[in-house]
């Protein structure tokens, strides 16, 4: 059986080069500029390690609808396949973050505008907000906002499927907290740093050493079926 060790430390490298310049990543630097930081955080970790318990259940629960031998398997070609989608995707991005980073901005302003979010309702939403005790405001909206923009975002993501077939390998309780660690990390740094941290990450590096990482892992799983 595979040591909560090996789990954590598969989980915390595959899901920190996987959120590093995601989607989600940089809608939690922008929220964190427009909306209290706090409460993004919240909101935004909250989503995270609700997804990555949920991706490791169904992971967990894998090898008990089919066999081991086959989820084994799966897992070895999802790590190979993940690693030369990543390969690729960084030799096709450009030197920066810029680009993915004005995409999310446009899509949560539109999202705004949508919702008919104004200047002004955001003023009156912080002085009910300062009014209200402090565990309440963990479900006001911009907590709300935060956690289903990246809930949602995770939904069919590369990460998720990983993570999914990483507990199906190795020790899921390991995998969770891999997993949460990394997230925690990630996000708290989207969120301090903002904008100015997040268009400076070079999209091509983080895709192309998450490409090894999974390459890696692939290697290391097959040889281990070989091995078996």
């Amino acid at each position: 059986m595979s040591s909560v060790l090996q789990g954590f430390t598969k989980s915390l490298a595959m899901t920190f080069v996987s959120e590093i310049g995601d989607k989600t990543f940089f809608a939690a630097a922008i929220l964190a500029m427009r909306y209290p930081r706090r409460l993004v955080l919240a909101g935004c970790v909250s989503a995270l390690i609700v997804m990555t318990i949920l991706s490791a259940t169904v992971g967990w629960a894998a090898p008990n609808l089919i066999s081991r031998k086959w989820t084994h398997h799966i897992t070895t070609l999802l790590f190979f396949g993940f690693g030369l989608w990543s390969l690729w995707d960084g030799f096709k991005e450009g030197g920066g973050g810029s680009e993915e980073l004005a995409e999310v901005e446009a899509e949560l302003d539109s999202d705004m505008k949508a919702n008919g979010k104004t200047t002004k309702d955001k003023t009156e939403d912080e002085n009910k907000k300062q009014k209200r005790p402090f565990l309440t405001q963990f479900f006001s909206p911009i907590f709300l906002k935060a956690f289903s923009i990246n809930f949602f975002g995770e939904f069919g993501d590369k990460s998720q499927l990983a993570t999914i077939g990483l507990a199906a390998d190795e020790n899921p309780f390991g995998v969770v907290l891999g997993g949460v660690v990394a997230q925690l990390v990630c996000t708290t740094a989207a969120v301090i740093g903002g904008k100015s941290l997040a268009s400076q990450i070079s999209e091509r590096i983080v895709a192309l050493s998450g490409g090894m990482l999974f390459i890696i892992f692939g290697i290391q799983s097959f040889l281990t079926s070989v091995e078996a």
